[in-house]
Order: C-alpha cells, then sequence, then structure tokens
C-alpha cells in the first residue's frame, strides 16, 4: 500500500520513514503546501489539512502537527506554534521562557490520516522544559531549546536518540498499530 505523506519539511519525511520502519507501506513524500487554518486547536487544524491534502493527492494521505505548549501560557501558542516560532527564533525564545520560574511545556505530534472514507488521528506527547540557550543544530526548529523530562540534552543534541523518545515517535506508533492491524 502507498500513503503520501504532504509536509514542505523533508527533515520530518525522513524523520517519519525512520520511525515507521518496514511494515508493508510505502511512505511517498509529497512535499505540496497546505494553508493551515490560524487556531489553537490543533484538531482543527490537522482535519482541515488533511482534508485539503486528500484534494489536492486524491489517494489515501497524512499530515502531522507539532506543537509546543507551555505551561506558563495555559498551553499556549498550542496549534499556532509554528507562527510563533517563525516570529520568535531559538535565542528569542530561550530569553523569554528559557529562564522563568516554571520552564514546563509539553510537546505534542498529531498525526490525520484520511482514506477517502475517514479522518482517523493519532496522538504522541512528551513534557519537558524549556532551555535557557538554544543547544545542539538549530535546523529542525525548536528541538535546540526542548529538553524532555529525565534528561539533560535537548532534542538538538540527542541526534538519533530522539527518535526514541518524542512525541512524533509515539503519534507514529499508533499510527502504524491502525496501519497494521486495520489497513494492512
Amino acid at each position: 500500500m502507498e500513503i503520501n505523506f504532504v509536509t514542505k519539511n523533508s527533515h520530518k519525511a525522513q524523520e517519519v520513514e525512520d520511525i515507521l520502519g518496514n511494515i508493508g507501506v510505502s511512505i511517498v513524500h509529497a512535499p505540496l503546501t497546505i494553508h493551515e487554518i490560524q487556531t489553537e486547536d490543533v484538531n482543527d487544524i490537522v482535519r482541515d489539512k488533511v482534508l485539503k491534502a486528500f484534494s489536492k493527492v486524491g489517494r489515501p494521505v497524512f499530515v502531522e502537527h507539532t506543537g509546543l505548549y507551555i505551561d506558563s501560557l495555559q498551553g499556549f501558542p498550542g496549534g499556532l506554534t509554528q507562527v510563533f516560532w517563525d516570529k520568535l527564533k531559538a535565542e528569542k525564545f530561550s530569553e523569554l521562557f528559557g529562564g522563568l520560574e516554571n520552564t514546563a511545556l509539553t510537546a505534542k505530534t498529531i498525526i490525520a490520516f484520511c482514506d477517502a472514507k475517514r479522518v482517523y488521528t493519532f496522538e504522541g506527547a512528551v513534557e519537558g522544559n524549556i532551555a535557557p540557550e538554544p543547544r545542539g543544530n538549530q535546523d529542525f526548529q525548536w528541538d535546540c531549546v526542548f529538553i524532555p523530562k529525565g534528561f539533560q540534552e535537548t532534542f538538538a543534541e540527542m541526534g538519533e536518540k530522539k527518535n526514541e523518545i518524542s512525541m512524533r515517535k509515539l503519534a507514529f506508533d499508533n499510527f502504524r498499530k491502525f496501519l497494521v492491524s486495520e489497513i494492512l
């Protein structure tokens, strides 16, 4: 079976292939631009995005959305993380939030899959803290400021080890179970 992954980010496409492994599904990277609605509700974002993606691709497709939910901001920016990050970048983000008394946050990935009949969603979340300064490679957005609970390193400093514990891995583990039990 072939499933299209709609994302402009080639890092994500490679990471997903590594996480899903060989389960009899061929993942096709579809680097399409899908305009995301702007709302804090990530479930609305992924549902809208996967339906738009399906209308462009016309085949089974999935999208993912990862957001940061900062405790001291009552879960903001959530679904608006990309806009928030694009404005602040690593240095300003750490400057504003990494020195607060409460640096706790949750990183959450939600995957939406559309098979032409239904939309299914799968979630993974990891708790952590905001680093007081960016550490590691800054190519993969906020990985350089996210320290997962129980670790001293940022995701960016972990390298491939990140793929074993990330919110994306947890969400894709749930997606893989679904594909193996329901689709294949």
